[in-house]
């Protein structure tokens, strides 16, 4: 009969397995492993923010000369802000898409189309969305709506066309200045 530290060759065992040498072990192990983390998170490389910026200035002017509305964006965006997506669809329900995010990431899309105001509302701000007063914008007066979420449009109807600021938790200042910007 075979003694409890010895192996299959006969000879006894080189480690004495105790509850200290398995403490030990753990200690040694998460001790390799914090490290190996601490290391992996100084040599991260992440971008603050996930969202790509797009340039929206040539795909205005493609949309501009395909249009059959007078498609309206920005010559350039506000200090710190950021176009993030574009998109203009051509054909019988043509419209035009920019979104933005400010200096403080708050969201800001610019929208027009061939479609009813209600439509528009709806689609882009909320289908609760409740009318406010007017507001002149450089001379033109632009309609409000808001909803209970913190969205906040001005729209401005021209003949066919509905044009849509829509901001989100954006102080209403800052969407007429952008409004205005509008060429």
């Amino acid at each position: 009969m075979r003694r409890q530290n010895e192996d299959v060759s006969g000879q006894a065992g080189r480690y004495q397995r105790s509850p200290g040498g398995m403490v030990g072990a753990l200690v040694v192990l998460a001790g390799v492993i914090g490290v190996f983390v601490a290391l992996r998170e100084l040599k991260r490389d992440d971008p603050p923010s996930p969202v790509r910026t797009v340039d929206y200035v040539q795909v205005a002017e493609f949309a501009r000369k395909q249009a059959d509305f007078d498609l309206v964006a920005p010559e350039s965006l506000p200090a710190g802000w950021r176009a993030t997506t574009v998109d203009y669809v051509d054909g019988e329900d043509a419209r035009w898409h920019l979104g933005m995010l400010t200096d403080e990431e708050n969201y800001v899309g610019l929208e027009q189309a061939e479609s009813s105001e209600e439509s528009m509302v709806a689609t882009y701000v909320d289908q609760a969305a409740v009318r406010g007063g007017a507001v002149d914008v450089d001379g033109v007066s632009w309609s409000t709506w808001s909803d209970e979420g913190g969205d906040l449009a001005l729209l401005r109807d021209d003949e066919d066309t509905i044009t849509l600021v829509v901001g989100n938790e954006v102080p209403a200042q800052e969407l007429a200045d952008f409004a205005a910007a509008l060429r």
